[in-house]
């Protein structure tokens, strides 16, 4: 296969960029940042090189001196690669043609030797983070990442086995490396080494080896089992899985691993109330994880037990979200240089890496719901699930059933006479001089009145009330707004609920046996994030109303509605998130017949895997593969699995001959001949058929 060309960025000053590399090891938290490859003059950064002696990463640097076609010739290279066990910076300094020098760089800056346990801990996280920072297809990771080269880090069985090893020698010690944003503390079995190889396993579907490895591991510690449950539910071994389930939790009857496995297990089989034991038991067991409370709530949702889906929501711990650590590159750089392969290069999806920007509405572009991550992503997924069942005004009117609305306490407070705090100046609440500032689940109570902020665990900047409340949002445009249809007034702007400052704000805490409170005794404080994310869906259901029905009186008057390729993928975006895939589509499909979008191209994918199109699948898969090529990525798990998936479905010689009955050019073709291939090399369902 012809490998991905090399992009430059060139230093303004010589090793700048290794300078800057030594200065942020101190503060990684993560599994590091993506490889740094130096050159004179000029880096790039890549993923997916086998990193386990100096001898593989020479080879690689040896490699560059044959694709750069310059005057000046390549004579030194070095290469940087993360150990994130002992938080050590490997290097590997080439002398070509001479020598190669390997030592490792402390967060203090100081050089130590590199021993062989150091560079197993390293190649180790060069494979999980070839897993971590690969593009899901959509092109975000590509995008926020610019220049850097992906490969594939397992490509035949050979190095799995290598792999496999690895991670079994290094297992115990996987929770060292952090974990996703969800999980408050990382441990033996919720770490980036669990998610990694549970990612392998689900990508390329080697299920036996997942099982082997688990199998041995379990020996030396029953906790593993929930993660053998997982692998053998994904293999179709559900017999095996339950009897392991049924003896692990004999043995651990308070582990939430195996009892989160069991409801995600008994509500995926339709058996909510078994399901609802097994979470209920979970949250008891680890009362301070996102995930168990979450799980709860999902399978509230599913038994439609909405009160308590939104109060179990409420009582979520949200967590900071800590992204992934990401290459700094030093001011300023000269430039970059971001080469084509035009043999491999289609002319519908050579655009521009960076998105315009322009022509985009201010409404569109500062939707507060498009940035979440980590935790408020999921309890925004649950909140909009409960909204496209039941309905906006039902969801507003179990709201003001379970939680204490500002508006009610103020009235019942002044109708007793009590003084608990002075009444808010405006619709929003506000913490009262002596209220505690302490953060709640993330947010920041210190907010002046009118303000309804978003969440700062979130890891995105604070909006302001302007960007959130439908009043003010409507003053950004008055013009549009003069225009604005009458059904989008049918969405009831949502009020506040009760601040907790507010009630505690008066010095004593209210006495709950008095008359005027009795009617609150069984109602919550909802948490002020929750609050933001209902005022964040209101703007999502505002937008998304008002679109729909312009677009319907565009369609009556036989008239053409415009809009910008990047607010049509914004409305695609928009629309998935309010769960609405027909809609979705339709914008996608408008925004393919401006320019080419991989986020769009992957919205119609999952669509044609919905409808069993297998030919439209294949067509976006080979344009899907080739724009990431076209970006030096060769390697993307979610396109891998999808192939894998469609081999399974449809068997190999079909989707080949599918893929060389399309008339594009044939090194186009090669690239998706490549991805089934390597399932093919694993033995992938139906890759010999």
């Amino acid at each position: 296969m012809v490998k991905p060309l090399v992009p430059e960025i060139v230093e303004d000053a010589l090793y700048a960029v290794v300078e800057a590399r030594t200065d942020t090891l101190s503060s990684l938290r993560e599994l590091g940042p993506p490889d740094l490859v130096h050159l004179i003059g000029v880096y790039h950064h890549v993923t997916g090189i086998d990193a386990s002696s100096s001898a593989s990463l020479a080879a690689y640097v040896n490699t560059l001196t044959h694709m750069h076609d310059k005057q000046q010739k390549v004579v030194s290279g070095l290469y940087c690669c993360y150990n994130a066990f002992s938080r050590l910076d490997m290097r590997v300094q080439v002398t070509i043609p001479g020598s190669v020098e390997s030592y490792c760089i402390d967060e203090r800056g100081v050089k130590r030797v590199a021993t062989e346990s150091l560079w197993l801990e390293s190649y180790l996280c060069a494979v999980l983070r070839a897993y971590s920072y690969a593009d899901d297809g959509g092109g975000d990771m590509i995008r926020k990442i610019v220049g850097v080269r992906r490969f594939n880090p397992i490509t035949n069985t050979e190095s799995e086995h290598k792999f496999m090893d690895a991670a079994e020698r290094l297992f115990f010690k996987g929770w060292q490396l952090g974990s996703d944003p969800e999980i408050q503390v990382p441990n033996l079995v919720s770490n980036h080494l669990t998610t990694g190889l549970l990612q392998y396993i689900h990508t390329t579907g080697r299920y036996a080896s997942g099982m082997n490895l688990f199998e041995k591991l379990r020996t030396r510690d029953p906790e593993i089992s929930s993660i053998l449950a997982r692998v053998l539910i994904s293999a179709d071994e559900e017999v095996r899985a339950i009897a392991l389930l049924h003896e692990s939790i004999e043995q651990l009857p308070m582990d939430y691993s195996l009892l989160d496995v069991q409801a995600a297990f008994c509500k995926d089989k339709g058996r909510g109330n078994l399901a609802l034991e097994c979470a209920k038991r979970s949250v008891v067991a680890a009362p301070s994880e996102f995930g168990t409370w979450s799980r709860l709530a999902e399978i509230y949702v599913y038994q439609e037990e909405w009160e308590l889906a939104l109060l179990t929501l409420n009582s979520c711990p949200m967590f900071t979200y800590q992204d992934k650590d990401s290459p700094r590159h030093p001011e300023p750089t000269a430039r970059v240089i971001l080469p084509l392969m035009t043999e491999t290069t289609l002319d519908e999806i050579n655009e521009d890496l960076v998105a315009e920007g322009d022509g985009v509405h201010p409404t569109l572009r500062k939707l507060p719901a498009a940035h979440y991550k980590g935790t408020f992503l999921k309890a925004y997924s649950l909140l909009t699930e409960i909204a496209v069942k039941i309905g906006w005004d039902q969801l507003l009117k179990i709201r003001s059933q379970v939680f204490v609305m500002e508006e009610e306490y103020r009235t019942e407070k002044q109708a007793s006479g009590s003084h608990y705090g002075a009444p808010s100046k405006t619709s929003s609440t506000t913490g009262l001089k002596g209220a505690s500032s302490t953060s709640v689940n993330g947010t920041t109570p210190d907010r002046s009145a009118g303000q309804t902020p978003e969440p700062v665990a979130n890891g995105e900047k604070d909006t302001s009330d302007a960007s959130i409340t439908g009043t003010t949002l409507a003053d950004t445009s008055k013009a549009e707004d003069a225009d604005a249809p009458e059904e989008e007034m049918a969405i009831e702007k949502p009020e506040h609920t009760v601040a907790s400052e507010l009630v505690k704000s008066g010095g004593e805490d209210p006495d709950p046996t008095r008359s005027h409170y009795g009617q609150f005794q069984n109602k919550r404080l909802c948490e002020r994030w929750l609050d933001n994310l209902i005022m964040v869906l209101y703007e999502d259901l505002r937008v998304y109303t008002m679109w729909r029905t312009e677009m319907a009186q565009y369609k009556q008057q036989s008239l053409h509605y415009k809009k910008t390729a990047e607010e049509w993928e914004i409305l695609g975006e928009l629309a998935e998130r309010l769960h609405h895939p027909d809609e979705a589509v339709e914008a996608y499909v408008a925004c393919l017949d401006i320019r080419f979008s991989p986020k769009a191209m992957k919205g119609l994918l999952a669509l044609h895997y919905r409808e069993g199109d297998v030919r439209s699948m294949v067509s976006a898969l080979i344009r899907l593969i080739a724009w990431q090529y076209r970006w030096y990525s060769e390697f993307s798990p979610h396109l891998l699995f999808t192939i894998r998936k469609l081999i399974e479905d449809e068997g190999a010689v079909k989707v080949r001959s599918i893929v060389q009955a399309t008339s594009l050019p044939q090194p186009v073709l090669n690239l998706a001949h490549e991805y089934a291939s390597l399932c093919a090399t694993f033995r992938s369902s139906g890759s010999d058929v």
